[in-house]
């Protein structure tokens, strides 16, 4: 998996990127009550704002890492936000996407990189 500073989670399958939040983004939004996703064929650039999510603490935007397509969106979510605080980096991912350069993932912070910003 690759991190952003964002405090987002990118894992290859295939040829698509799945994204969600961490554990420590999770963590500090608190119980999450609302998500809104964006719509499956969705062009997106870097950081645009993508994902509405809200808890009982705050709205976060969340941005799309990389240029892309989503091909996917998680909808289990829409109905039950709350997963995202149960399993942030697994069954909680909110959308995949074909990516325009998969290389753009090497300038991504990993796993241990992602521990140390946190810190």
């Amino acid at each position: 998996m690759k991190f952003t500073e964002e405090h987002e989670w990118l894992r290859v399958e295939g040829d698509e990127v799945v994204v969600g939040i961490t554990a420590h983004a999770a963590e500090q939004l608190g119980d999450v009550v609302f998500i809104e996703l964006p719509e499956e064929g969705t062009m997106v650039s870097k950081d645009d704002e993508i994902v509405v999510i809200e808890s009982v603490k705050a709205a976060s935007d969340i941005l799309a890492p990389l240029d892309g397509e989503i091909t996917e969106v998680n909808e289990v979510l829409v109905d039950e936000p709350g997963k995202v605080n149960d399993d942030p980096e697994g069954e909680a991912w909110f959308f995949k996407m074909k990516i325009e350069d998969m290389s753009a993932l090497d300038d991504m912070m990993d796993e241990a990189a992602y521990k140390k910003y946190i810190g």
